[in-house]
């Protein structure tokens, strides 16, 4: 009976491109139909990234090294069903004299004794940085002689102009990654790679074979000047309140006394209720409610009130307009807020600034969707003719709609609203917190971890595609770990009215 046809969730895949998480799919047999959904992922993927030139070649790549790390498995079986030592040379060239015939004969009882021990075969993709990573990893270390004379085909591989010349002076019956691998490097060339681009190590039990692709630099060209010219086309960029900008100011001003603030605000009621709703509400658990805005502006200090006024106004502005889709964003851009805040109290408990910007960070890090989503059609339109006029092609528009990029431009509609430069660097970092600027990596680090806390929650990403440096950064060790901290949050934010 064949096996089912796997799915491809391509929303899954967009939404690794989107957020610079990785993509992984594990095999222990390699089934045909999983390399033929392995191929298809990898295509989606490389579509999503306007690399499709691409394509034809790293599925070949892609066929090749995931082939000779199922037969790296097999091999590891077979040798131990003999009782050969696959370290030791003598007794490793003698079972290469056998192995290839025999597994091949009996394919199925040594696929299945690789199942039962746990040896797997992993693709991983991912984008971050301009960079494409593609990996094939598998839990059988190479050998000492595997790996020079793995790293010997590289260099052969090296002296050969074309697949042909290959052909006519390669011949290995005994080593399946011969002269597939001298073929692999030479399509590799032909896109420009070098040797730099491909790599063979092993780590912690597993060989790892890694290429890394530059993007497209024209594409990546081509969505910072699209992302760059909707800023600037939006001609109906909600405004903030008037009131805050007045008190921004105040605010701004070093000479500013806390009660004239306070008086500010007290003048306006709409904005003073918001306040101390806010203020008062579960996100920030003071020890005794707040009930008017000289004591919030002692509380919660100068900085504290600023990015609070923020949220309040950003909220005001963005919050009526537009469709299920903005409410959506707008419903876990708040729940990213409370943990961020949360997180923060309990993970930076000695760094005020992380503590009081964390909330309002939080709550705007997706803000480049939500102009997006909102943007009026007639500006979507001048975006379109901006991509015409200029030879950019049309799907570009669509990876930008489709949320590539919001965080640069949510970072450029900040800086047109006058943010501080932490908020809308915190916003264009996101997804991408080990890129930040030092003095805001710790920020930015507790809103993608909160952001990924809210992603996992709702099953969008698994445990596996988020950022292990950054996991340890806040001392969390496991997945179990991971589910109390947010169960915990939930459950809080649950109990939190909305503002």
């Amino acid at each position: 009976m064949p096996q089912q046809k796997v799915s491809l969730d391509i929303s899954k895949i967009k939404m690794a491109i989107r957020a610079g998480i990785p993509l992984s799919i594990t095999t222990y047999t390699l089934p045909h139909e999983m390399e033929v959904y392995m191929g298809s992922v990898l295509s989606t993927f490389l579509e999503e990234l306007n690399q499709a030139q691409m394509i034809e070649y790293l599925t070949y790549c892609l066929n090749e090294l995931i082939t000779n790390a199922k037969k790296a498995n097999t091999k590891r079986i077979y040798f131990k069903e003999k009782h050969l030592d696959i370290n030791n040379p003598e007794e490793y060239e003698e079972g290469m004299k056998t192995c290839k015939q025999d597994t091949l004969n009996n394919i199925r009882y040594y696929l299945s004794l690789q199942k039962k021990a746990g040896l797997y075969v992993k693709l991983i993709l991912q984008t971050r940085n301009n960079k494409i990573k593609v990996e094939i990893r598998n839990n059988s270390e190479l050998t000492k002689s595997e790996y020079v004379r793995m790293h010997d085909k590289l260099n052969r591989a090296q002296q050969y102009t074309s697949v042909d010349q290959a052909l006519t002076q390669v011949l290995d019956d005994t080593e399946g990654a011969g002269l597939g691998l001298i073929i692999m490097i030479l399509m590799l060339e032909k896109i420009g790679l070098t040797e730099e681009n491909f790599q063979i190590l092993c780590e912690n039990g597993e060989t790892i074979t890694r290429i890394i692709l530059p993007l497209n630099e024209k594409i990546q060209k081509d969505i910072s000047t699209v992302s760059k010219e909707f800023v600037n086309i939006i001609d109906a960029l909600p405004q903030f309140p008037d009131s805050i900008v007045k008190i921004n100011r105040l605010l701004n001003d070093p000479n500013s006394k806390m009660s004239d603030i306070a008086m500010l605000i007290s003048s306006d009621v709409s904005l003073t209720t918001d306040l101390l709703k806010l203020v008062n509400s579960a996100t920030f658990a003071l020890a005794s409610p707040c009930h008017n805005i000289a004591d919030a502006v002692k509380l919660v200090g100068i900085r504290g009130i600023k990015n609070l006024l923020i949220s309040i106004g950003s909220v005001n502005a963005l919050q009526g307009i537009g469709s299920d889709q903005i409410k959506s964003i707008w419903s876990h851009s708040q729940q990213v807020a409370f943990y961020s805040y949360n997180l923060a109290r309990n993970f930076c408990a000695n760094e005020r600034n992380v503590i009081d910007d964390a909330y309002v960070c939080g709550l705007l890090h997706d803000m480049g969707k939500l102009i997006f989503d909102a943007a009026h059609p007639e500006a979507i339109n001048k975006i379109k003719d901006v991509c015409a006029q200029k030879g950019i092609q049309p799907d570009i528009f669509e990876k930008l709609l489709a949320g590539v990029n919001h965080g640069e431009i949510g970072s450029l509609i900040a800086e047109k609203w006058n943010f501080p430069e932490v908020i809308s660097s915190v916003i264009q970092y996101h997804h991408e917190p080990d890129i930040a600027p030092e003095e805001i990596r710790t920020l930015t680090s507790l809103v993608y971890l909160s952001d990924m806390l809210t992603h996992y929650q709702s099953s969008e990403v698994d445990y596996y595609q988020i950022d292990s440096e950054i996991l340890s950064r806040f001392h969390i060790t496991s997945e179990e770990q991971f589910q109390k901290i947010g169960e915990r949050l939930e459950t809080a934010f649950k109990k939190e009215s909305s503002f």
